[in-house]
């Protein structure tokens, strides 16, 4: 049978596309603008000083911007990819394990996904401040590797996408239970496991309370923490609008190539045959 479009449906998600991109939409056209032009033309009116904008925050203080991409990088790529391996073995396990307090385990994690981050900020503050870690890379790094969500969703996945006769199986070929997980349960989890990362990504690449807090060195700023502090310094100086702007724009790129190059890894059916 033809499935009929629903009109309405489309009218609300083309309404929460515009309003989802009409913010990109104002930065690009704001980037192209000197910083005259950018208080004094129409908003959605484009220029020609992009590649002008891009130069200049380039040489600002010798390229640290890029210094703070850099860092962005570090931190939201090395924490991702951590958090994502220890999100799934520890979904993996909370799925097809069982051992005492696994209901209690599971609901602290469910009053942890509840908690928002920038809560603990403080008190984690406090416990790397307690052993000098502060103003430190690992003093970002470390408090992202655990993700409360990506393990909620590893065990979901795991619980799906794992059969259980698969896992027999292979114990009964004598695999241990790392290299089942590794060779086995870890492929058949990948789509999943591209989600938590990538949701794991983006957090920690738009963090901006907890680096806020723990760093004090402009040379190991994320680009949210350099960007806030350009934003600062427009009040008095009004031509570091655009180069906040401009920082804002180029900042946005990677997330966009991340998200272009890893969709295509959400495969359906992953596992369909495996037990047969």
């Amino acid at each position: 049978m033809r499935v009929k479009p629903s009109y309405v449906s489309t009218g609300i998600l083309l309404i929460g596309a515009v309003y989802c991109l009409f913010p990109v939409f104002w930065v690009v056209m704001a980037a192209s603008k000197n910083s005259s032009e950018l208080f004094s033309t129409f908003t959605l009116m484009p220029s020609t000083h992009l590649w002008d904008n891009i130069i200049e925050l380039t040489q600002y203080r010798g390229g640290l911007y890029w210094r703070w991409v850099l860092n962005t990088a570090l931190y939201a790529g090395i924490g991702a990819l951590a958090s994502t391996w220890i999100s799934a073995i520890s979904g993996y396990v909370l799925a097809k394990f069982e051992f005492p307090g696994k209901k209690a385990v599971f609901s602290v994690l469910l009053m942890g996904v509840l908690v928002p981050g920038v809560i603990l900020a403080i008190p984690q503050y406090f416990l790397f401040a307690s052993v000098g870690m502060t103003n430190t890379f690992w003093s970002v790094l470390l408090p992202q590797i655990i993700s409360p969500y990506g393990i909620y969703l590893a065990r979901i996945y795991a619980a799906a996408s794992v059969p259980t006769d698969v896992i027999e199986a292979a114990r009964t070929e004598g695999a241990g239970e790392l290299r089942i997980f590794n060779r086995i349960a870890l492929p058949m989890m990948a789509p999943g496991l591209v989600t938590i990362f990538l949701f794991q990504f983006v957090a920690v690449w738009n963090n901006f309370m907890l680096p806020y807090i723990m760093l004090g060195n402009d040379a190991l700023y994320p680009v949210t923490v350099g960007l806030s502090g350009l934003l600062n310094q427009g009040a008095t100086a009004p031509a570091m609008y655009t180069l906040v702007i401009t920082g804002a724009l180029l900042s946005i790129i990677p997330l966009v190539i991340l998200f272009l190059v890893l969709q295509r890894y959400w495969k359906v059916d992953l596992a369909a045959g495996a037990v047969k």
